[in-house]
């Protein structure tokens, strides 16, 4: 019986190629794990097997809620990472597209990108308190600074011979402005978007150190209080496979908004 054409061995083949490069990199990372722990280099009531995180997981799924925990640090992440880039792409436009405005706010973004959010602890308490604002305010500081200098810097890198044709074939400012420099500033928007995301999830365990009874930060310092490594360990895994899942789906929303870059380049 001939092969179905819409699965020749070639795609057969691609397929599982496609498969092997994905699970590659984590079969490794297994391996090593696995090698460190059994090597004898590190004492091993100090570095828990994969089993015995995976069993920490199934335990805290089944009868900790830890979705509710995963559910709420999503959500606190989402809602800082929305409300940072809400102010920041205005922003960037802003300070991307006026240069005496730049050189004024740059060393000030500079200087507060700078500073790390858990250094702020205290005065979000006493300004904000101790509740899901609080939480939400550091995510937001941390997204905010880390996506506005990439909008403005963005923007700096684009080729000034857009602006000039646009202006010889008589458009205005206002006209460049929205039909030049917004549809070339969105590639940055997205990159932007992407930094901002990831530092907001590195910014959770201190944002969630406001007198958070729930999250996945919570989660680990209440671990650490205990010296549960398995949960310590679980925790970490669980931040980073959440964070990789939303930082594909972003790579894959940017990749259907730019296709007409892709066909540029061909």
């Amino acid at each position: 019986m001939a092969p179905s054409p819409s699965f020749r061995p070639s795609a057969a083949r691609r397929l599982a190629v496609n498969v092997a490069a994905t699970a590659a990199p984590w079969v490794f990372l297994l391996a090593v794990w696995y090698g460190v722990k059994f090597s004898g280099l590190v004492e091993s009531q100090l570095l828990p097997s994969p089993g015995a995180v995976a069993a920490q997981f199934w335990l805290s799924m089944t009868t900790e809620r830890l979705w509710m925990d995963m559910l709420l640090s999503t959500q606190r992440v989402f809602l800082g990472l929305l409300l940072g880039m809400l102010v920041a792409v205005p922003v960037g436009f802003v300070v991307g597209w006026y240069k005496p405005i730049r050189r004024f706010v740059d060393p000030l973004i500079n200087f507060f990108r700078a500073l790390p959010p858990i250094a702020l602890i205290p005065l979000v308490i006493v300004y904000l308190g101790i509740g899901e604002v609080a939480r939400v305010s550091i995510l937001f500081y941390a997204s905010f600074f880390a996506a506005v200098i990439v909008m403005y810097e963005g923007m700096g890198q684009i080729s000034p011979i857009y602006i000039r044709v646009a202006r010889t074939l008589g458009a205005t400012d206002l006209e460049i402005f929205w039909k030049v420099m917004v549809p070339m500033t969105v590639p940055h928007m997205l990159t932007a978007m992407r930094v901002a995301l990831g530092v907001s999830w590195a910014t959770l365990v201190a944002s969630e150190l406001v007198a958070a009874q729930s999250g996945l930060g919570a989660k680990i310092q209440n671990a650490a209080s205990f010296f549960n490594l398995d949960a310590i360990y679980m925790g970490i895994i669980c931040i980073g496979v959440i964070a990789l899942t939303m930082d594909k789906l972003l790579r894959a929303l940017s990749h259907r908004l730019l296709a007409w870059q892709d066909r540029v380049g061909t």
